[in-house]
């Protein structure tokens, strides 16, 4: 049987076991495990146990857990409630404050917790009824929250791009920067995507009968300020290479511990436990993902089926840009079936090398693959963040939700077009700080 007959296989047999409801440990590992042991005997077995522990072996994991913890903390606090509220109270005279502060707040929110559907449930349960309320149509109101919590995955610090980094053997430093701008593009896309679709629905930004005081404004700086910056402090040290992204996630963790304790009064042993261990939970799952992705990986390269797949595509006789185009459906289809970090840990490893065969920059195609991702967040059947909003505004009918949301699926899709022309958009700043990439 041919390599890529068996990669299909394999292929096949993931997403029906995946799709089964089977956790995505388990489901990589089982298939890794028996298509090892049916092409290779059982003393194939002998390693399995070495693969599996090598892949969780590395120091850049640590990092992982720690941003874990610093987006509990934050979600566990009512964090997300200030930071919307001095959005609001600074911008409410803006022409389209509200969905300007919705929005901004979900990036900022997402960014620090790492976690989109809590972005969503933070952000959606008081932004979803005040924009109804002054207005906007339903459409756009649980689109915009919608939206807006995918860009926690893109924006750094971002769990995602540690997963990837640690996938492809990337600088997750590197990841971080490559982020950043296209991350805010996105956001500008989806404010300006908002502002249009609102007027075109006959809503007026003319200024809201409520009003804010100077007085008003500042008293809330202090309770979102810090949390800013906390997130200012780990780019800087990532960005200056001061620290690791291990070290700086640690010394973020605990001055967001220490921020809710401070600001909250969230210091309770009981709280503290909840956050740690609900963080405890969350890490383990993600580390038992990528070593079985290791052990997944090790069978597809002693099954030859990595160097197969990778010499049909490069042996495709077609430009470039079309390899892409097909790389890019490929990665949108798999988003719409799995969550982000199975889609990484299965893939990333095979395509990478094709994509830098072709001369593509490594780190502008996990911007690429990133915004790939997001689109699955906001479509079905496994978009989570659909049904978190449905569950917060449950006269809104899912289709009407997912009506809200496909405009924004289409400004990712015109993110990716614009950094097909532009990759400096993701390039320069990794290159302007760390100077270019040894490959």
């Amino acid at each position: 049987m041919s390599p890529l007959v068996i990669g299909a296989l394999i292929g096949f047999s993931t997403v029906v076991l995946l799709l089964c409801g089977i956790p995505i440990a388990f489901g990589l590992a089982l298939v890794a495990i028996s298509f090892l042991v049916i092409f290779g005997g059982l003393e194939s077995l002998d390693i399995l146990a070495d693969k599996f522990f090598s892949g969780i072996a590395e120091f850049s994991l640590v990092s992982i857990p720690m941003f874990i913890v610093m987006g509990a903390a934050v979600a566990s606090s009512p964090a997300g409630k200030d930071l919307y509220e001095a959005l609001e109270r600074w911008l409410h005279r803006v022409p389209g404050g509200l969905v300007i502060s919705n929005i901004g707040a979900c990036a900022i929110f997402a960014a620090l917790s790492g976690s989109s559907p809590a972005t969503c449930a933070a952000i959606g349960k008081m932004g979803i009824p005040e924009m109804r309320k002054r207005g906007y149509p339903d459409e756009l109101s649980t689109g915009a929250i919608a939206a807006g919590g995918t860009l926690g995955i893109l924006i750094p610090p971002s769990i995602t791009m540690i997963v990837y980094g640690i996938a492809t053997e990337t600088s997750i430093g590197r990841l971080f920067m490559a982020g950043l701008l296209p991350g805010l593009l996105l956001t500008g896309l989806f404010i300006a995507w908002s502002l249009f679709t609102a007027w075109r629905n006959g809503y007026r930004f003319g200024l809201t009968e409520k009003g804010y005081t100077l007085k008003q404004r500042l008293e809330i700086l202090p309770r979102v300020l810090p949390f800013l910056v906390i997130i200012a402090g780990i780019l800087f040290v990532l960005y200056g290479g001061v620290a690791t992204p291990s070290e700086a996630a640690g010394v973020g963790a605990l001055f967001v511990l220490i921020m809710i304790a401070v600001v909250y009064k969230v210091w309770q042993p009981k709280k503290i436990w909840a956050i740690i261990n609900g963080s405890m939970k969350e890490s383990v799952m993600i580390m038992m993902i990528i070593a079985a992705s290791a052990l997944f990986a090790y069978t597809l390269s002693s099954l030859y089926v990595t160097q197969s797949v990778a010499e049909f595509i490069a042996g495709m006789d077609v430009n470039r840009w079309v390899l892409m185009a097909i790389i890019n459906l490929f990665l949108l289809v798999a988003g719409f079936f799995l969550p982000p970090v199975a889609v990484i840990v299965m893939t990333a490893p095979i395509l990478l090398p094709i994509i830098e065969l072709v001369g593509f920059d490594p780190y502008w195609f996990a911007v690429i693959f990133t915004i790939n991702m997001e689109i699955g967040l906001i479509t079905p059947p496994v978009g989570l963040n659909l049904y978190v909003i449905n569950a917060i505004a449950p006269d809104i009918s899912l289709p009407t939700i997912l009506k809200g949301a496909f405009p924004f699926m289409l400004c990712m899709v015109v993110a990716i077009i614009i950094l097909c022309f532009f990759p400096e958009i993701a390039t320069w700043l990794p290159t302007a700080m760390m100077g270019a990439a040894i490959t």
